[in-house]
């Protein structure tokens, strides 16, 4: 079984994204080190629009490596605010620093609030990689 980093002071989903509430209605996510490490090398990072309106569980992002192109799912409803433009020229950290390199910054709607506390913490995500993981 692989060793993976996991932070305490995020939020995860079943298809790997982290979440971090970074305000009362700002949330900024990235994938996991358990998703950077099954794609292996990272190639390629499609980022959504700033202003873009989004749902909770919208395909809005895509990550590729030389193994698979995956989407990057909202973990909640809002606006897209801000995106992490380095990953369009390094997106090799996304690798380096799954935590570190963030995707894009959602102002959340005032709903948004219950699809956040229906993510997993660390704990349940480290269980929910671990039986997926066999």
């Amino acid at each position: 079984m692989a060793s993976y980093r996991y932070e305490s002071n995020l939020q995860y989903t079943h298809t790997h994204e982290w979440a971090r509430q970074d305000a009362p209605a700002l949330v900024v996510v990235g994938i996991s080190d358990p998703a950077q490490d099954m794609m292996s090398d990272i190639v390629f990072v499609e980022l959504p629009a700033v202003g873009e309106s989004v749902s909770a569980g919208d395909a809005i992002a895509v990550v590729e490596s030389v193994k698979a192109a995956e989407d990057v799912i909202s973990p909640v409803t809002g606006t897209v605010v801000a995106v992490n433009t380095d990953l369009i020229d390094t997106p090799e950290l996304v690798n380096s620093d799954p935590y570190g390199a963030w995707f894009f910054k959602i102002e959340s709607d005032p709903t948004s609030d219950e699809e956040f506390e229906k993510l997993m913490d660390m704990d349940a995500y480290k269980a929910f990689v671990a039986d997926a993981e066999g």
